[in-house]
């Protein structure tokens, strides 16, 4: 009965009442008065008929007895295809009357809710919801319910009683903070927009509520409850309406509500206090609500639901690749298979919608893994044709052996291109270079034809494949702010904003995308062309500053957002151990490999760890005598092929090496000069003079000579007095000699090795106050022109530059590997104050002045003796 203020009327009984009324209006006011009067004496009559029923109550009870029968039966467990068929009637408790207590039942699922006016801090409320979740998933087939809870109340202790579920992976541990709610309401819409567009009975979402969140969340949430059945979301939400004051709540869907009376008594459909229904809608009579179920109950379900959970959403390495290998095109992007959110397969793309991805997540939380599972399934789908990949880690790991031949395993995935492990941050921006290139050669190839995405070229003959570059811990390539970080931000910045036009993809990984340097002021501009997020366990860095999803994931489970990182947009995917399938991944590579063309090449190596020997050299091996500008070979450059590191001595002032450092790699470096120098020559065609002149490179030297000799060329072997009087022989002859152009006189080849050692003797002055020095610096001005080189080692730049003539005269020593040298102190030998060179082991710099060469290389040493500290 509704009761409404009104301003207060005459009524029959005060003077005056009627008068200045018509009689029709009195009559009709006197009929209204009857009327209400009728109404309220009926509506006593019944409620007292229902407190204090006749003696005579036989119909009643047969009531009371087939509803006790029907509920028995409606609370049966249903079959599967009952479950999926509507709203599934479901105990709450029993119903109390004189003549005998039953079920109280109430219609869940099918698109019906359930609201509690209290919420789980009341005891009954919370053994209700928990004795809901376990009849739901008893009831209903295994896999299709799916329980996400909320609980800020109690944080999460409402749910502590069900805790067999929440470990047999059944129950997902409840969300307890603001963001982990909005996060759990932000999956519950997702599953609601799938559902509507499921071909087959989609997964029931039962969302419980143990207290109603706070404002926004609220609204969301009892948007779901008007979703309807193809939503396939059950909401059960305890505290609605709220009892304190405030906002009116908004209204719920479907939703049947339940109250309760301070005696512990609840009323469906009605407020305590109003023991009948005004619109026919609720129970008039009091329910006395289930308690807790059983904790047998609570481990027997679980214990058949976990196994059966396991079973199902188990996910092999096999899962993720495709049926037929290489079957797919490329054309209009490329699609992997990365993982399963429940039991659905979640696909993400490289295409223009995602060009580019963004991973993150701490140290071992499966980064690495998960890079591995989408290379392997691209590569699996697309072939070589269709595909290249260039992979580039810059931490201490082996992420990506898994693609290169090595001494255990010849194969390798032939989409390959390059592959860098353990990468120097000059490598990774030799590979960015080259994508560059391949960039600008896509445009051109663009233009030609008259389009503009890669998808429109014509594809007769081989197609243009799509690139995929990985970069693992890419947040080293941008280390510092000097010349190379600055560089490679400028590369990554026209690749990440191009590159989605021609089919050039990139995928950062790395633990953290804060803090690093080279990147201020261009984060938003580069981090905004990759929206494909990625946030494995501790990867909430990649996500928006709200979206704090990936801080709960366990080990084995990623966030992938395609939004760049926005909340709401959120999927909790599941992806398998590729490392725990190790025979097949293995199975897979072979297949693979077997499959590529005859002919193709495996992919160029870099591998920052290790040493560089010229006796594995595809250069040096193929050197045969005839060259008329022989090369000096003495290392490898570090760039995206590993092309060989040489200078070509010609008839040019200058055509001089040296080498520049007190590492003992400087040695190995003259040997590896030397001995590539007599490979280019017949036998006895040049003279080598050899000064073992420190010694800690007599080993060396020795090997060298055993070399040339072999190679049948004539050797002198020269202390520091020696060298003193053959220096003075070659200026004369240099002086007024006969040009190496004519063959009489060969190529001489003067090796020194330590030449510091002797700058004592070569600095002292004769009769005629001429110094070893001075010859020294006739032959480097002169020598050239007549053949004649030098090839010398000096442990320190401030003495090569003093036996030179100083640095003014450093074009006459063109060719330059700096090994262990500072930067700043090479830089204004160089006159580059700006160089950017850091020494570390196993790195030297490559200069060559006539032609403005300055490249990181790696020297090539003696095996045996590889550098084992920095300061080697």
């Amino acid at each position: 009965m509704t009761t409404r203020t009104r301003t207060r009327e005459s009524t029959p009984t005060d003077p005056g009442w009627g008068q200045g009324l018509g009689l029709s209006a009195t009559f009709g006011r006197a009929v209204a008065a009857h009327q209400q009067a009728w109404a309220h004496l009926h509506a006593a009559r019944r409620a007292l008929a229902r407190l204090h029923p006749p003696a005579d109550t036989g119909e009643t009870a047969d009531t009371v007895a087939r509803l006790r029968r029907v509920g028995e039966i409606v609370t049966a467990e249903p079959e599967p295809a009952r479950f999926f068929a509507g709203p599934l009637p479901v105990r709450l408790g029993w119903a109390t009357t004189v003549h005998g207590d039953f079920p109280a039942v109430v219609p869940l699922a099918g698109g019906t809710h359930l609201a509690l006016d209290a919420d789980a801090r009341h005891p009954a409320v919370a053994a209700l919801l928990r004795t809901l979740v376990v009849r739901l998933l008893a009831a209903a087939p295994p896999g299709s319910v799916r329980v996400s809870a909320l609980d800020s109340a109690a944080l999460g202790a409402t749910f502590l009683p069900l805790q067999p579920l929440v470990d047999a992976g059944v129950l997902h541990p409840p969300a307890t903070t603001e963001a982990e709610i909005t996060e759990r309401l932000d999956d519950a819409e997702r599953h609601a927009r799938a559902a509507q567009h499921a071909s087959g009975p989609p997964e029931l979402l039962l969302l419980v509520a143990a207290c109603l969140p706070d404002g926004r969340d609220l609204h969301r949430l009892a948007a779901l409850t008007h979703a309807g059945p193809s939503a396939a979301i059950c909401v059960l939400a305890a505290g609605y309406p709220p009892r304190s004051a405030g906002p009116t709540p908004p209204p719920l869907g479907a939703t049947t509500v339940v109250r309760l009376d301070p005696q512990g008594y609840a009323w469906i459909g009605d407020p305590p206090g109003h023991p009948f229904s005004t619109d026919g809608t609720g129970l008039a009579a009091p329910v006395r609500l289930d308690g807790d179920p059983p904790p047998h109950t609570v481990a027997a379900l679980a214990d058949r639901l976990g196994e059966l959970h396991r079973r199902d959403t188990t996910l092999d390495f096999a899962d993720l690749l495709p049926a037929r290998p290489w079957a797919e095109s490329s054309g209009n992007g490329l699609r992997a298979v990365v993982g399963r959110a429940g039991r659905d397969p979640v696909i993400c793309a490289f295409d223009d919608q995602t060009p580019h991805w963004l991973v993150g997540g701490r140290t071992g939380a499966g980064k690495t893994v998960f890079l591995l599972n989408v290379l392997y399934g691209l590569a699996a789908r697309y072939s070589p044709d269709e595909l290249a990949l260039y992979l580039l880690d810059f931490k201490e790991g082996v992420s990506f052996t898994e693609f290169v031949p090595t001494d255990h395993d010849p194969s390798w995935i032939p989409h390959a291109r390059a592959v860098g492990i353990e990468s120097d941050r000059e490598y990774g921006v030799a590979v960015l270079r080259e994508l560059r290139r391949e960039l600008n050669r896509r445009a051109a190839a663009l233009k030609r034809h008259g389009v503009t995405k890669l998808a429109d070229l014509p594809r007769g003959g081989r197609p243009t494949p799509r690139i995929v570059a990985v970069i693992d811990e890419f947040h080293v390539l941008f280390a510092g702010n000097d010349a190379v970080a600055r560089e490679a931000v400028t590369l990554l910045e026209e690749l990440a904003r191009k590159g989605r036009s021609y089919g050039i993809h990139l995928v950062l990984a790395s633990q953290s995308v804060t803090g690093i340097e080279a990147l201020y002021g261009k984060s938003d501009s580069i981090f905004g062309q990759f929206p494909l997020r990625v946030a494995l366990p501790g990867g909430n860095g990649v996500l928006d500053t709200f979206n704090e999803a990936a801080g709960a994931l366990p080990i084995g489970s990623a966030i992938v957002n395609p939004s760049a990182g926005i909340a709401g947009a959120n999927t909790v995917v599941r992806f398998p151990d590729a490392h725990a399938s190790a025979a097949e991944v293995a199975a897979l590579r072979h297949e693979l490999w077997q499959a590529r063309r005859p002919g193709s090449r495996p992919p160029a190596v870099f591998r920052g760890y290790e040493s560089a020997h010229v006796e594995d050299d595809p250069t040096y091996r193929g050197l045969v005598p005839g060259g008329r500008r022989p090369l000096a070979l003495v290392g490898r450059t570090v760039d995206v092929d590993l092309t060989t590191a040489h200078f070509a001595f010609d008839a040019s002032p200058g055509r001089h090496l040296g080498v520049v450092g007190t590492s003992p790699v400087g040695a190995s470096v003259l040997h590896a000069a030397t001995v590539s120098l007599a490979r280019q020559h017949p036998p006895g065609s040049a003279h080598f003079l050899v000064a073992p002149l420190v010694a800690v490179a007599d080993e060396v030297a020795d090997a060298t000579i055993d070399a040339l000799t072999r190679d049948g060329h004539p050797v002198t072997r020269l202390d520091a007095a020696g060298l003193r009087a053959r220096l003075r022989t070659l200026a004369e002859q240099v002086g007024g000699g006969q040009p190496a152009d004519t063959p009489a006189p060969g190529r001489t080849f003067l090796v020194g090795y330590g030449m510091d050692g002797a700058s004592g003797v070569l600095s002292a002055r004769d009769e005629n106050f001429r110094s070893g020095l001075d010859d020294l610096q006739a032959v480097l001005r002169q020598g050239p022109a007549y053949g004649v080189h030098l090839l010398g080692w000096w442990r320190g730049l401030r003495r090569l530059a003093d036996d030179i003539g100083g640095s003014s005269n450093r074009d006459d020593v063109a060719c330059l590997v700096a090994l262990n040298v500072p930067g700043g102190e090479l830089g204004m030998y160089l006159g580059q104050p700006d160089l950017a060179y850091t020494p570390r082991t196993n790195r030297a710099l490559l200069v060559d002045r006539h032609d403005q060469r300055v490249r990181l290389i790696v020297p090539f040493v003696r095996p045996g003796h590889e550098p084992d500290d920095e300061g080697d």
